[in-house]
């Protein structure tokens, strides 16, 4: 079967779902697809293609010439941009047989607006931090009292960690909240919960017709230095919140396993959202309450991690949907601790990098 992993750039989603297609019991052909000729990942792929950035107006139509060249079955996104494209485009991949092995429009475009989550978890009965949702027209004075120390993100958008700060201040916390407003339409500041020992990354599969399959998690190890996107001493009155506080990378890492007092209270999350495909939650479990702070509508960061342990979510998607196997709900897999390290490959500078070609 012959598969187009778009965003293989080493860091991103891509490279995990890349990696995790390859770990399958299933045989494919990878074709894989950036935007960068500089790409870790398309070194890594026997067959490489360069797509215009999916803001591009020739975006789709360029995917969709690949997968006529290539006889593509089946593409997977690597990026978030790319997965809003193709959602937006799903019809006219499914009118040529192409499967899209994403979620449901309206599940995606809550979940990439973080406002629009923490209103529809509270909803639904679930547990946030307390939150708040600002723009340029929000005045400061909003801000005062609020819990600190307080996490600072952009409202849309979400995963990597990207633009994410730590406030321990009021005054800290109205600087980056002026900072992100410079650049950005709406931002949320949440309260700060837990320790870094509470904090998972939990990914709940459903079938793209909206029936749950399993869900896997990883306590996560954040405070070392690949793991952690911020660290500081906690200089604040909250000793609950232990000596440390820190934000993760997204380059997650940790004791992989059930957990049924986390992945139980996300798999009602992802049914009662509607999920139909991958769902990744990060939350934080502080004393037995699930608290979650983002939601990708997605393949997460860990899905190689996930398919080590026999948890393949791109494969079994495939098998249930195209093969027609039937796909046992809460099947087995194992449970171990995974480490991260880095990795480097050498490509000689004399021959095209990676032998790329651009569509």
């Amino acid at each position: 079967m012959k598969v187009l992993v778009t965003g293989i750039g080493g860091g991103g989603h891509g490279e995990q779902i890349f990696k995790a297609l390859n770990l399958a019991p299933t045989r494919y052909d990878i074709i894989a697809a950036d935007m960068n000729p500089v790409s870790k990942g398309l070194a890594e792929a026997k067959k490489g293609y360069l797509l215009p950035p999916a803001s591009h107006s020739s975006y789709i139509d360029a995917v969709l010439k690949l997968c006529r060249q290539e006889n593509i079955q089946v593409v997977f996104h690597g990026s978030e941009p790319e997965l809003k494209a193709l959602s937006q485009n799903r019809h006219v991949f499914a009118e040529v047989g192409i499967f899209l092995p994403i979620n449901s429009g309206p599940v995606i475009d809550m979940c990439l607006n973080k406002a629009r989550t923490f209103e529809r978890l509270e909803r639904n009965g679930f547990h946030v931090p307390r939150w708040a949702k600002m723009t340029a027209d929000s005045q400061n004075s909003s801000l005062k009292g609020f819990p600190l120390p307080a996490v600072i993100k952009p409202s849309l958008g979400g995963g990597g960690s990207f633009n994410v700060f730590l406030a321990q201040t009021e005054k800290e916390l109205v600087w980056f909240t002026e900072y992100l407003l410079g650049f950005c339409d709406e931002v949320v500041v949440q309260e700060y919960v837990g320790t870094p020992d509470d904090e998972y990354t939990v990914g709940v599969l459903c079938d793209l017709d909206g029936q749950l399959i399993n869900s896997i998690a990883l306590k996560r190890y954040i405070l070392s230095s690949l793991s952690n996107k911020v660290r500081i001493p906690n200089l604040t009155s909250r000793k609950d919140l232990g000596p440390v506080l820190a934000i993760s990378s997204g380059l997650s890492q940790g004791e992989m396993g059930r957990f049924p007092a986390v992945t139980g209270k996300c798999e009602q999350i992802a049914l009662s959202l509607g999920s139909r495909g991958p769902l990744n939650i990060q939350c934080r479990l502080v004393k037995g309450k699930v608290y979650v702070f983002e939601i990708n509508p997605r393949f997460s960061g860990t899905t190689s991690l996930r398919a080590m342990m026999g948890f393949n979510e791109p494969d079994i998607l495939i098998r249930k949907h195209l093969l027609g196997e039937n796909i046992h709900a809460h099947f087995s897999y194992r449970e171990a601790v995974i480490l991260r390290g880095l990795n480097e490959v050498v490509v000689d500078k004399t021959r095209p990098f990676a032998e790329a070609r651009f569509l």
